[in-house]
C-alpha cells in the first residue's frame, strides 16, 4: 500500500498547529492585549466565539501557549491551564481540575468549594505565576449557574493572585451572568470570528497537507475541491476530516496521489447529500443533466464548464430517445440541482461558461446510480 499519509494526527482537530493560518490577526490582536495587561500586572479577561470549526479552541490554545514559552511579564511567568467545561460542567469538577494544574490533588468528595478555594489560594503562593485560564464549551458551566466564574474574574479582591479568564463559547454567553461577573469583561473583550470562507480554508488545508501528506501526493486542485465542499459551512474541521478521508482512501485504492474522486468519496462518507430516495424524486431530465456531469467529471478534473456539461446532456437525451431541454430550461435545472445540493455552480469570468462541480458522491459511482434508476425512468420530465 502507497503510502500518503506520513502523520496523521495533524489532520485531527484536537491537533495544535504551530501556526495557526487563517487566524493569523486575530491571535496578534488577543496576544496584543494579554501582553500589555501582564506587563503591567494586570489580569485580562476575554470572551471569544464563533460557530463549529471556526478555530475557536484552537486559538485560545494557541495564545495560552505563545504566552507560556515568552518567559515572565512583569515579575511572573505565565502559566495555560485549559478546562473543557462541557465535560466539567459545575464550579466543584471545574475547580478540582485547576488545583491539580497547580500540583494540588484533593478527593472528589468531601470539601465545600469554599474550602477548595483555599487550597486553590496556597497552590498559587506556593509558585506564584500569572494563570491563563481558558474555559471552553463556557455556556454548559453557565446553563448551570455558576460562582466560580465570579471568584476567578475578580482574583484580586479575592486573594487568588493573577488571573487571566479566556472564555470559549458558541455564543455570547455574559448576558446570562451576574451583573458583576459580566463588568469584568467590559464591553470590548468580546471577539466573534466569523466562518472561513474558501480561500482561507484552502490557505488551512495546505499548511495542514504539508504537515500530514507525502509531498507530491496531493494537488492545489484537491485542496481547492476539498476546501469548496467545507466553505458552506465554514468548518475547518469539516475540511480537515475530507482530507484526512481521502488520503485514507486513496491509500486504500493504492494510489499515488490524492484524485478528486477520493474526494467525492470521503465527503459522501463523512456528510452525505446525495441518497437513492433523492434520485427517485428528481425527474428524467435532471437525472440525464446529473449524469452528463458525472460522465465530463472524469480523471483529475474537480469541475467542468457548463457547456461541456449542456452538449454531453444533449448527446444523453439521443441516447435514452428522448426531448432535450431548451438552453434556458438546462440551466434551470442546473440551478434547481444546485438548490437540492446535489451540485456546485461556480460563476466564472464575463463571456466564459460557468462551472459545475460535484463532490457528494465519486462520479463512478454518481454514474452507475443514475443510469441504474433511469433503466426503469418512464420519461417523466
Amino acid at each position: 500500500m502507497t503510502r500518503i499519509l506520513k502523520a496523521e494526527e495533524t489532520l485531527d482537530p484536537t491537533f495544535l498547529p504551530p501556526r495557526l493560518v487563517g487566524r493569523e490577526t486575530e491571535l496578534g490582536l488577543l496576544s496584543q492585549r494579554y501582553r500589555s495587561g501582564l506587563a503591567k500586572g494586570l489580569p485580562y479577561h476575554q470572551l471569544l466565539t464563533g460557530g463549529i470549526g471556526s478555530g475557536k479552541t484552537a486559538l485560545a490554545n494557541r495564545l495560552g501557549e505563545d504566552l507560556q514559552r515568552a518567559g515572565k511579564f512583569g515579575e511572573l511567568p505565565v502559566m495555560k491551564m485549559y478546562v473543557n467545561c462541557w465535560r466539567r460542567s459545575n464550579d466543584r469538577t471545574i475547580l478540582l481540575q485547576l488545583l491539580r494544574g497547580v500540583g494540588v490533588s484533593l478527593p472528589d468528595r468531601g470539601y465545600a468549594l469554599s474550602e477548595m478555594l483555599d487550597v486553590f489560594e496556597q497552590g498559587i503562593r506556593r509558585t506564584p505565576r500569572h494563570l491563563f485560564v481558558v474555559l471552553d464549551e463556557v455556556s454548559a458551566l453557565v446553563r448551570q449557574g455558576t460562582k466560580l466564574l465570579y471568584l476567578l474574574s475578580r482574583p484580586g479582591e479575592v486573594g487568588l493572585g493573577s488571573i487571566s479568564l479566556f472564555l470559549v463559547a458558541a455564543e455570547d454567553v455574559l448576558p446570562y451572568l451576574d451583573a458583576a461577573s459580566r463588568s469584568s469583561f467590559g464591553v470590548t473583550h468580546r471577539l466573534q470570528l466569523t466562518p472561513y470562507d474558501r480561500e482561507a480554508l484552502t490557505r488551512i488545508l495546505g499548511f495542514r497537507a504539508e504537515l500530514a501528506l507525502r509531498p507530491g501526493s496531493y494537488s492545489p486542485d484537491v485542496l481547492d475541491q476539498v476546501a469548496r465542499a467545507a466553505a458552506t459551512s465554514g468548518d475547518a474541521r469539516f475540511a480537515l476530516e475530507i482530507l484526512a478521508g481521502a488520503a485514507r482512501a486513496a491509500e486504500a485504492d493504492g494510489a499515488g496521489e490524492i484524485t478528486p474522486e477520493h474526494v467525492r468519496a470521503a465527503k459522501g462518507s463523512v456528510f452525505p447529500t446525495l441518497t437513492e430516495s433523492k434520485l427517485e424524486e428528481l425527474s428524467q431530465n435532471s437525472l440525464l443533466v446529473l449524469l452528463a456531469i458525472a460522465r465530463t467529471l472524469r480523471g483529475p478534473r474537480t469541475a467542468t464548464p457548463t457547456e461541456r456539461v449542456r452538449l454531453a446532456y444533449q448527446g444523453l437525451t439521443e441516447e435514452y430517445g428522448t426531448k432535450a431541454m431548451s438552453r434556458v430550461t438546462f440551466w434551470r435545472t442546473v440551478k434547481e440541482l444546485e438548490r437540492e445540493g446535489l451540485v456546485q455552480v461556480e460563476p466564472v469570468g464575463t463571456g466564459q461558461s460557468a462551472r459545475l462541480s460535484m463532490d457528494e458522491v465519486p462520479a463512478s459511482l454518481l454514474r452507475t446510480l443514475v443510469e441504474s434508476r433511469l433503466g426503469g425512468a418512464t420519461g417523466k420530465a
